[in-house]
């Protein structure tokens, strides 16, 4: 799903022209912590996808 701003109303829809994402990225590739949480996965023995 995409939205485009039309009149400073943000307006939905399927077209992907002139529009953004709708959905936030999961994740921030400036992730600072990214080194801690691999280091605390490996020391519980957590797999990497588990939450």
């Amino acid at each position: 799903m995409f939205y485009k701003i039309i009149d400073n109303l943000k307006i939905y829809t399927l077209e992907e022209e002139g529009t953004e994402s709708a959905h936030p990225a999961k994740f921030s590739p400036e992730d600072k912590f990214s080194k801690q949480r691999i280091e605390i996965k490996r020391r519980f023995k957590i797999r990497p996808f588990e939450k």
